[in-house]
């Protein structure tokens, strides 16, 4: 389950930034996580727990907003939600779409409290 390597390098992320600002503790960690980058949002908030053990992160909360896929057809500009990497457009039917999201895995944000 590589989910708890990517929440453990977030949780050391978050807590480095509060450590930097001064802040005493992370409250919340929100994420962006895309349909297509191979992470798994439950076993994400699973592994959040045990990560965040011992860490100024213990006790805070974890936000995921998942963004779905799209592409856009370079033969006609269309863009469109798409399920995977192998996408033909729903429009013209030509192969091979641009992906242009979904594949997502970035910190949003990190709330943390001073005192």
């Amino acid at each position: 389950m590589h989910e708890v390597s990517i929440m453990a390098e977030a949780v050391r992320m978050a807590t480095e930034a509060a450590r930097k600002s001064g802040a005493v503790r992370v409250t919340c960690l929100k994420l962006r996580v895309g349909t297509l980058s191979g992470a798994v949002p439950d076993a994400m908030r699973f592994a959040w727990d045990v990560v965040c053990q011992g860490t100024e992160a213990e006790g805070a909360r974890l936000e995921i907003e998942p963004v779905t896929a799209a592409c856009r057809c370079e033969a006609c500009r269309t863009e469109f939600d798409c399920a995977d990497f192998i996408n033909e457009c729903p429009r013209c039917g030509t192969p091979g779409a641009r992906l242009l999201r979904g594949r997502e895995l970035d910190i949003a944000s990190i709330e943390t409290q001073d005192h």
